[in-house]
């Protein structure tokens, strides 16, 4: 309601003051520039409302000075020109003097909207905007290990991992010849890698990105990765315990798969139970081992006789270290 009233206004004004301006010319002239006035003001109206959804506080506060700046420009313009008494100025005065604040005001409400960014001034008020592409974006370059691990195609599914994975071609050429290997463990593991790899470009939700980049002064996969990483800012998603180390080392951040795995494993603490299948035996006499369904492994104290067993057990305490975390128990019987 109030923004009616306000436009009520506005164009009642630009009609009172139009009608003003020409109050000795005739009632033709009069009616005729009321009109005028009246469609104006209200073209007025919707280019302001349309720039208060489409431009930026900077970009109107830029235009208004502008526009300001340039009818202050023109008045002393104006009053400068009528100093000579010119003959035309006295015959076409009517639409001249319109004519310069017009223009002058356009013009410079263009220039200063146009180069609102270069005013500094202006950065007291309304600061620059970041644009979309100063935004440095994310970039994660994938290892060989993660990949044939294959973890990560589930992280990324899941939509905790944001930005760009990058697969270098080195990489893939790594990939390339382990699936080609005479050895069928690593032909497998290969194999494996180059299936995670087109399974997750063929998911819309992942973006992965090939890069071409190598440096042929070095010849160390590790070490390509660790300055690919640096040169594009990016962080390096790995498994490998010694690139992590080195990569932390020259400042490359470095996200751990098995690390952010151990993180999310359910806390166990001593005194509590839980059942165990126990397959073999452990390093000390007696002990039998078993691992839970994450992966974790269960030692248990006098378990030996118990093989092939799933036995109630009570925790004893845990050791976490950086391969993973180990839990020994005894007997719930003994």
């Amino acid at each position: 309601m109030l923004i009616i009233v306000f436009r009520t206004i506005f164009i009642i004004s630009s009609v009172f003051f139009t009608v003003l301006f020409y109050a000795g010319s005739s009632l033709q002239v009069i009616v005729i520039s009321g009109i005028i006035a009246a469609i104006l003001s209200l073209g007025i109206i919707i280019v302001i409302e349309y720039m208060s959804h489409s431009f930026q506080p900077r970009q109107i506060l830029a235009a208004i000075l502008g526009l300001l700046f340039g009818l202050a420009i023109a008045h002393f313009l104006v009053a400068g020109v009528n100093s000579f008494n010119l003959e035309i100025m006295q015959k076409y005065a009517g639409i001249i003097k319109p004519l310069i604040y017009h223009i002058g005001g356009f013009a410079a409400m263009m220039f200063f909207l146009i180069n609102n960014e270069e005013i500094s001034f202006l950065d007291r008020i309304v600061p620059v905007k970041e644009k979309d592409s100063d935004v440095q974006i994310p970039y994660k370059i994938l290892d060989t290990s993660v990949i044939i691990d294959g973890r990560i195609a589930d992280i990324c599914g899941t939509g905790f991992l944001e930005g760009i994975l990058v697969i270098p071609n080195f990489v893939l050429n790594e990939l390339q010849m382990i699936a080609d290997s005479a050895d069928s463990i690593k032909r497998n593991r290969g194999r494996r890698g180059l299936d995670i790899l087109n399974k997750m470009q063929k998911d819309q939700s992942i973006k992965v990105k090939i890069s071409d980049m190598d440096f042929k002064d070095i010849h160390e996969v590790d070490s390509k990765l660790v300055q690919l990483a640096k040169v594009m800012k990016a962080k390096v998603i790995t498994n490998d315990f010694n690139l992590n180390k080195v990569a932390e080392f020259h400042g490359v951040e470095v996200l751990n798969i098995n690390e952010l795995s151990n993180a999310l494993k359910p806390i166990v603490l001593p005194g509590e139970e839980m059942k165990v299948h126990l397959i073999k035996e452990g390093k000390d006499s007696n002990q039998a081992i078993g691992y839970l369904d994450d992966g974790t492994m269960v030692v248990v104290e006098n378990g030996r006789r118990r093989i092939n067993e799933e036995v109630e057990v009570t925790v004893t305490s845990v050791l976490q270290t950086t391969a993973g975390r180990m839990i020994f128990t005894r007997l719930k019987e003994d």
